[in-house]
């Protein structure tokens, strides 16, 4: 039975709405973000990504990051360009792109549930980006950005929904990504929370540091709080619940800086004890267990042999899994793709084009275009209470940071 919470949202004022939402703080680079904060004073980045304001080169003090994002905070407040709601509400997140749509439920989960499993993870977290976003919360005494999460939808948890984006939104802009982003607010909200108690389980998506920040910020809050109660906000975090069945993952590739002292002919003869190797004229895999591999300006697909498949768990039986297991570290040395400076992760959103880019240009010796994980692997291995490779997935299109705050 999973428990949502209605909230109060702090949010941009409609016209202001395109402006200020950005994408998640975690997904651009130090020149993207600060790209972004010098083309629009607006951006929510400020806030969320406050290093992006700082100049090239200089490295502050965390405590003075912190500071500088909760002063931009409060001008975003102080200057009328967030209001905050005067009552409860649950909010209805719809992101549509192309043929693609999917239409999500805004609410406050309980961080017991996350506690007792009941909201579900499938990624280990980096301590230090933890500790980091959770001084972040506690120096705002706000969540400034949404977890992704998933579940299996339901009856009425689709009625619910359908009837709600009835109604007029709140927000309906297309963002510079192409993706339409609307959002409507419901005050009504007891079905809602009566609906998702027939909910078992919600899966995060994305936002497994986000979470585990709110926990680690609950903590310190709670030992703060001089009267603690069960419903305290910081009891609660923010997140963003769509049905498993609308949700989309893209393929998160590798690419790779050298091939460990070994010629193209010695590389694609090591794969061969794994995978048959031939050449083909395609870059995306059709199928699961078909790695298509670019090295030397030529695309080769390498079909992972079908008596390796026998007895490999849910886990290792993931694309992303079969290229480390068999490829990535018995063939080219590289034992912990986290650690190491000679892979790196594409997301799929950048096509192949950019594997070729990168192997053609010189800044990679080699990339391989993956088969995408699937939202069943992803459900099945949450279950399970296992972890999924680093990268493992890449869900498309992103939520935006600052369109909802939860205060504390």
């Amino acid at each position: 039975m999973a428990i949502i919470k209605p909230f109060k949202a702090l949010r941009p004022r409609p016209e202001y709405a395109e402006a200020v939402s950005c994408v998640p703080y975690d997904v651009l680079t130090k020149a993207e973000a600060r790209r972004y904060v010098a083309d629009n004073q607006l951006s929510f980045l400020r806030v969320t990504r406050p290093k992006s304001d700082f100049a090239k080169g200089e490295v502050p003090a965390w405590n003075e990051v912190v500071e500088h994002a909760k002063e931009n905070y409060r001008w975003f407040v102080d200057q009328g360009y967030l209001e905050r709601d005067a009552e409860n509400a649950i909010y209805i997140y719809r992101l549509s792109r192309g043929d693609h749509e999917q239409t999500g439920v805004v609410a406050c989960l309980s961080l017991d549930d996350y506690e007792n499993g009941v909201i579900k993870k499938h990624e280990n977290v980096r301590p230090e980006k933890v500790n980091e976003r959770a001084a972040h919360i506690i120096s705002l005494r706000a969540q400034t950005g949404l977890i992704f999460t998933a579940f299996r939808g339901t009856d009425e948890t689709r009625r619910l929904i359908a009837q709600a984006v009835a109604g007029e939104p709140l927000y309906d802009y297309v963002a510079p990504e192409g993706v339409r982003q609307q959002v409507w607010r419901c005050t009504d909200t007891g079905n809602f929370v009566d609906a998702f108690r027939d909910v078992p389980s919600i899966y995060i998506a994305d936002g497994h540091h986000r979470i585990e920040a709110a926990r680690l910020a609950r903590l310190e809050l709670h030992r703060q709080d001089h009267s603690p109660k069960p419903d305290a906000d910081y009891n609660f975090v923010m997140a963003a619940m769509f049905p498993a069945d609308e949700l989309r993952i893209l393929p998160y590739n590798r690419v790779v800086r050298d091939l460990n002292g070994l010629t193209t002919a010695e590389f694609l003869e090591r794969c061969s004890e794994h995978f048959a190797v031939s050449k083909t004229d395609t870059s995306v895999p059709a199928e699961h267990g078909e790695i298509l591999t670019y090295v030397d300006g030529k695309w080769y697909d390498m079909r992972f042999k079908p008596d390796h498949m026998i007895d490999r768990d849910p886990v290792h039986n993931l694309d992303v899994s079969i290229l480390q297991d068999f490829l990535l570290s018995p063939v080219l040395g590289i034992t912990d793709p986290t650690t190491s400076d000679r892979v790196e992760f594409i997301s799929g959103a950048r096509g192949t084009t950019e594997l070729e880019r990168m192997v053609n240009e010189g800044e990679a010796a080699a990339a391989f275009s993956l088969f995408a994980t699937r939202m069943d692997d992803l459900l099945t291995v949450s279950d399970m209470g296992e972890t999924m490779p680093p990268k493992s997935t890449w869900f498309e299109p992103k939520l935006k940071d600052g369109l909802l705050v939860h205060e504390i």
